[in-house]
């Protein structure tokens, strides 16, 4: 489904933060033509990603960066892509770990009152104990080891909770398949200039079946919702990253 933001005003849900094209035409009317002929009538009928993916990718730019705006409409919107609202709950529990609690806790509001509009309960929501999907233990240790060996001495509870909430948790979660935890992730860390951590998780997206047409994409993407200069810092790495992976 193609986002037109136009149609915004017509979601489910409506509050006084969801903008549509004529408030941002009274501000600013050269902003309202980039909106709608940039991003609705071209960034998300581009081909590389579909809208279910382009979804997610908004989404974690927009929590990660604590950007209240424009969550209604794109919650709204992923509903309308088929994120379910289970995988919504995930979205929004992942990005605690990667960008921190407030800007996980700051989608709360939105995503409570479509989930009362909707009747979506938390009986229909993942829980906390779920029966995790398997570890890949080789890999696992040699993670486990580099992170041992680069800040234990410093701070042995980063390290251990490193391992036993993201790793022997968190990431094992089944409510949000390995392929879309990992487009948050990557999301979630270019929008936040974190450069330092992409290299292993965007190889970590790729062994989860994220293709590198499908990275360009979601740099492309990322463009628009967490800035130009965010995503320039990352095209270097992805650059390293997929010249190293073997062929």
């Amino acid at each position: 489904m193609a986002l037109d933001l136009r149609e915004v005003q017509g979601q489910i849900v409506r509050q006084q933060s969801a903008l549509t094209l004529r408030d941002i035409q009274a501000v600013s009317p050269a902003l309202a033509t980039y909106t709608q002929n940039s991003i609705s009538d071209d960034l998300w009928k581009r081909l590389g990603l579909s809208a279910r993916d382009r979804s997610i990718v908004t989404l974690s730019a927009l929590i990660a960066r604590i950007q209240t705006i424009g969550m209604l409409p794109y919650f709204n919107i992923a509903l309308d892509s088929d994120v379910k609202a289970s995988e919504l709950s995930e979205i929004v529990t992942h990005p605690a770990f990667y960008s921190g609690w407030s800007n996980a806790l700051s989608a709360v509001p939105s995503l409570k009152a479509i989930f009362a509009q909707c009747g979506i309960g938390a009986d229909q929501l993942p829980g906390v104990s779920l029966q995790l999907l398997p570890l890949d233990e080789a890999a696992e240790a040699q993670r486990a080891a580099a992170v041992e060996q680069n800040f234990g001495a410093v701070a042995r509870g980063v390290v251990q909770y490193t391992t036993d909430l993201l790793f022997r948790d968190l990431l094992l979660r089944p409510a949000l398949a390995p392929r879309d935890r990992s487009l948050v992730t990557v999301s979630a860390l270019i929008a936040s200039g974190q450069v330092a951590h992409i290299t292993y998780h965007l190889n970590r997206a790729t062994d989860n079946g994220l293709t590198q047409a499908q990275a360009s994409e979601v740099l492309t993407h990322l463009a628009f919702y967490a800035g130009w200069p965010n995503v320039f810092s990352a095209p270097p790495v992805a650059t390293d990253v997929f010249r190293e992976r073997p062929k």
